[in-house]
């Protein structure tokens, strides 16, 4: 049996007519770039998911680099990172002139280890990125209360993490901001690339509204140096769609990851660690083994696809060579980075198939 890791053919032909009528709507009233679609989107994403407001934007790293901004970072500051996330956590630092401060994981969930951010703050630590990998909500009372001890602004990086909570608050409602990405494989996937920036924050949420567009109130008026982050008509639109379907798709994943959890007996395979603060809405199902490119070679030959997310941790990354870091610096992040392999987790996976997945690796 044929397990890909993912394959987004199989929901975009069932909202097919959906989309397109939706996006033919967005064609005839010319409404490109933000307008009406994106407006309606927006409101829909704050009513279902449980924010006071968001601002659509072009991508998901947009509104990253649009909180490192307001964080107020520049050169001569530190801000935190994680050293076991996508890039883009830690190129929103370096857009803005400071250095990220790369900190080690919890194995477990993935997440930076609270105990290891205390032991990396310095008098230039300005800030912290607080990301939610995988759909699991990071430590954020422990992360949240050495923030507040040391005065760091904390940005939180829900691109993976969408309709998460964290002890019932939804995550992006937790730190100063919080950021999403709409990048096609997300949970919320657009048909394009996307993203959207949130705070509990009103005074935060205004500054990132006119940075979102040229730092412009009214029309030709720029009150701050400003970007083009504008999220476009058809993403608006598509998005739109696509949210309706949101709760049932992570209740799928949801579903799906509990057959991995029950299911997968091999020794020495480590599965991701579920905590009471905040059920994961799995965007990936990662686990690890000693023998990971052994086992992948394994589960290509009973046709299951898998991938490796990542393979390599952000502070020996070579963008980052020169800040210094080696091997062994920072040991869980690249422990992980030796061992993980994530596993297919759509929603639209039948039992059947999960089910060829999870013999697949306890004949390992």
């Amino acid at each position: 049996m044929k397990v890909p890791f993912l394959d987004l053919s199989l929901q975009h032909k069932a909202i097919r007519e959906q989309v397109l009528t939706a996006m033919a709507a967005t064609y005839d009233a010319t409404r490109f770039c933000l307008g009406k679609d994106v407006e309606d989107f927006e409101q829909a994403f704050e009513s279902t998911l449980g924010y006071p407001k968001i601002w659509g934007m072009s991508s998901g790293t947009a509104p990253l680099h649009v909180a490192t901004t307001i964080g107020g970072f520049g050169p001569g500051d530190e801000v935190i990172v994680p050293a076991f996330s996508f890039i883009a956590s830690a190129w929103c630092v370096s857009y803005v002139g400071a250095t990220p401060k790369f900190v080690d994981i919890e194995a477990g969930t993935f997440n930076i280890d609270p105990a290891k951010v205390e032991a990396a703050i310095t008098p230039r630590t300005k800030g912290l990125v607080m990301v939610h990998l995988f759909g699991q909500p990071a430590r954020a009372d422990e992360l949240l209360a050495i923030a507040r001890k040391h005065n760091l602004f904390v940005i939180e990086d829900c691109a993976q993490a969408v309709a998460a909570k964290y002890k019932g608050t939804p995550v992006g409602l937790l730190g100063d901001c919080g950021t999403f990405s709409f990048y096609p494989t997300k949970n919320l996937g657009g048909c394009g690339e996307g993203g959207a920036f949130t705070s509990k924050r009103e005074d935060v949420r205004e500054k990132a509204r006119l940075l979102r567009v040229h730092g412009m109130a009214r029309r030709y008026h720029h009150e701050m140096v400003g970007f083009n982050y504008r999220m476009d008509g058809f993403q608006g639109a598509a998005l739109r769609v696509k949210l309706a379907h949101l709760s049932a798709w992570t209740a799928r994943r949801q579903a799906i990851a509990k057959r991995y959890l029950a299911g997968i007996k091999l020794a020495d395979v480590r599965l991701p660690e579920q905590p009471a603060y905040g059920e994961s809405v799995f965007h990936q199902f990662t686990i690890l083994h000693p023998r990971r490119d052994a086992l992948r070679e394994h589960l290509t030959k009973c046709e299951v696809g898998t991938d490796l997310i990542y393979p390599v941790p952000l502070h020996l990354q070579q963008a980052y060579a020169g800040l210094g870091y080696r091997q062994g610096s920072l040991p869980v992040a690249e422990g992980v980075c030796d061992t993980c392999v994530s596993l297919p987790i759509f929603p639209e996976l039948t039992d059947a198939q999960v089910d060829h997945v999870i013999e697949s690796i306890n004949r390992f």
